[in-house]
């Protein structure tokens, strides 16, 4: 089986974590070293690594940290690194395994090789509810779920392409998901976010699969920002909506999910140059919450162990 970079995008090299640094791609594959809990925290809340990327970084830091850091802090600091991702239900295992005298190291560890084959079970099954021929809409980045799937859909002989919203302002789609489809051979179309609509209207999609960062206890999901609007768009063109899911979080709906609200500047900037007047307020909502009465299958990732 290939994997996309972005599958596994963060590794633990002796005391040095390496990251993939999403932010660099598709100009070059690029890696950063991350040495503490703090510069860790950092690479976060710069997006440096998103989704899985971010759970596997929150892993390696505790075992970074293991017998330098109080590891409450080290869990303090990374909850508060980016609001809406439910990094306390990760932090919070931990020190449970910690609690419970348990060897912290190999939990840790075996918790990964468990994530990693389940990731590579949820993309069988979402390959499992696509036909061949079909074209799938996609938005954001859901590190290196969309190759894999359709990876699974040629050993099915069943051939499917994509089409990929921008995903703006920091075009994951067309920065990361057409790059790394592409790479793997896989055709790919890059939109505009606001050219859905149409090309729904013009039936050039079957189905539309997103991933999700949060999932509420009633299915609600938080997701990358236009997610809601695709999810009304396919309900009206009556195309089946799928996400990948994470485990639930303690949130009853999605109205009790924190949404992330980033700098004004990185939507009124692109590529260090201002594309709006001096004086003009910019508001990133870097989520948004689609309903679940929208979704047509919720794809888990089960982590129970």
């Amino acid at each position: 089986m290939k994997f996309s970079p972005l599958f596994w995008p963060v590794e633990l090299k002796g005391k040095v974590i390496r990251i993939l640094d999403e932010t660099a791609l598709p100009e070059k594959l690029t890696y950063i070293k991350v040495k503490d809990y703090r510069q860790a925290c950092r690479a976060i809340s710069e997006m440096k690594t998103r989704a899985v990327g971010q759970v596997i970084l929150v892993f390696y830091t505790f075992l970074l940290s293991l017998g330098k850091e109080d590891l409450n802090a080290v869990a303090d600091a990374i909850n508060s690194a980016r609001p809406t991702l439910p990094f306390k239900f990760l932090t919070d295992m931990v020190l449970g395994w910690q609690k419970s005298g348990a060897p912290l190291d190999k939990s840790i560890l075996g918790f990964l090789e468990m994530l990693r084959a389940k990731r590579i079970k949820q993309a069988e099954d979402a390959a499992n509810l696509l036909s061949k021929k079909d074209v799938i809409l996609t938005h954001c980045n859901v590190s290196g779920l969309m190759p894999l799937i359709a990876e699974f859909c040629r050993q099915q002989n069943k051939e499917i392409s994509f089409f990929v919203t921008e995903t703006r302002p920091y075009l994951q789609g067309s920065r990361l998901t057409a790059w790394e489809l592409q790479r793997a051979g896989f055709g790919v179309t890059v939109i505009c976010d606001n050219m859905a609509a149409q090309v729904m209207s013009e039936g050039k999609i079957n189905k539309v699969i997103v991933g999700a960062d949060h999932l509420a206890l009633n299915g609600d999901i938080a997701n990358k920002i236009g997610t809601y609007q695709l999810a009304i768009l396919a309900k009206y063109f009556n195309i089946p909506f799928y996400v990948l899911c994470p485990p639930p979080s303690k949130a009853q709906t999605g109205k009790e999910i924190k949404i992330e609200i980033r700098p004004e500047e990185e939507l009124l900037v692109f590529a260090g140059k201002r594309i709006a007047p001096k004086g003009v307020r910019g508001y990133y909502p870097a989520f948004d919450v689609t309903p679940a009465n929208l979704i047509t299958k919720h794809i888990y990732l089960e982590l129970s162990r």
